[in-house]
This record gives C-alpha cells, structure tokens and sequence, in this order.
C-alpha cells in the first residue's frame, strides 16, 4: 500500500518524467511522474528520480518525501537525509520540521498539496498519475553551483521555492526548501460548510 492510498482512505473516513515547456517568465516546467510513493527509504531510493541527475527530479523528490511524513516520520527524515546528500539535516532543521507538520495538522496534507489535482475541495487526494510540476525561472540560476526550483500547491496562490546545490557527483542535492509553508486546510476540516 502506498502513501496515496492511505490518503484516500483517510480522506473517504472523513467524508518516468514527461517535460513540457510552458514558456510563462522565460522558465521551464517539467512534470515529474511518480508511479507511486513508497513509504520506505529503500523504496525511496528505488525510484527513477532518485538518480538526482536534474534539479527538477531531486525538487520533486522532496515533496515526494514529505508526503510520508504521516506515515512514518523517521522514514521521511530518512528520504530528506537521502536528498541532502553529504550534508544531512541538524537537529534544529529536523525539529523546525516537526514543528511545521504539527501546525494546523499539516503533515497529513502538506506534501500532497504539491501533486497535480490536489486541491483543498478533494482533501488534497493527487490525481493518478502522481506528477509535481517542476519550474525554473530567470533567477533559477544566479549562484553558480544552486539552482531554485519552483513547485506550485494546490492549496496556495504562490509557488514556493526548492534550493539544491550541485555536487562534484553531478547529483542535485537539496539545500534548503520552502514547502512547508501554511496553505489552506483540506474542506473536510471545516466546521462550518
């Protein structure tokens, strides 16, 4: 069973790679297709993406790794270690996080949120096949060695910003990132409609 079919489940109870130039701001989108999302690191590690080999991969791979985070918080810091590479999370960065998850109960959604089709309205349940769309823009490239990449969710009208930094490896690891970020919470925990 895979993260998303947990969230659908949830969601119930409550009530490869394709690229494609969209030309906007002189960047560049790529959607980045994920079959499923494994909830282990070794599953993790398995994916096409997790080569690293473009900046555009390894920035969806983020999301992808804190989609797990409900599920198992020790394997989604062990997905973001992966990422960073040769340089793994602090304990601030790991206690930063878990202080984000916990507001406004974003762990269960936050991740998700950056798939296509995820919306506040569904719950943020990702259409199939899961794909993030991945852009770089003008600034994407300034500092030499850094690329920002820019991924949009479905529960914010802005996108948020993903930083790797290249490796003598030729991998893109991850840097620094924005994702977690407050968006809007998920229909099912309105009170009121």
């Amino acid at each position: 069973m895979g993260v998303f079919d947990n969230l659908k489940n949830q969601a119930a109870n409550a009530i490869g790679q394709a690229a494609s130039n969209t030309g906007g701001g002189g960047g560049k989108s790529v959607s980045v297709v994920f079959s499923d999302i494994p909830e282990t690191l070794a599953g993790f590690t398995a994916l096409p993406q997790a080569a690293m080999s473009t900046p555009f991969d390894t920035a969806a791979m983020v999301a992808a790794a804190l989609c797990v985070y409900p599920v198992s918080k020790d394997e989604s810091i062990a997905m973001l270690n992966f990422l960073k590479g040769p340089q793994p999370l602090n304990p601030r960065e790991i206690s930063f996080i878990a202080d984000r998850m916990a507001q406004n109960n974003k762990a269960g959604f936050i991740g998700a949120s950056y798939f296509n089709g995820a919306t506040p309205q569904n719950n943020y349940i990702p259409s199939e096949p899961y794909t993030i769309v991945v852009s770089d823009g003008p600034y994407s490239y300034q500092e030499e060695g850094y690329a920002v990449m820019k991924l949009k969710s479905g529960g914010a009208d802005h996108t948020r910003d993903v930083k790797l930094r290249k490796a003598k490896d030729g991998k893109w690891y991850l840097w620094d990132h924005g994702l977690l970020v407050d968006i809007r919470q998920p229909e099912s925990t309105n009170p009121w409609e």
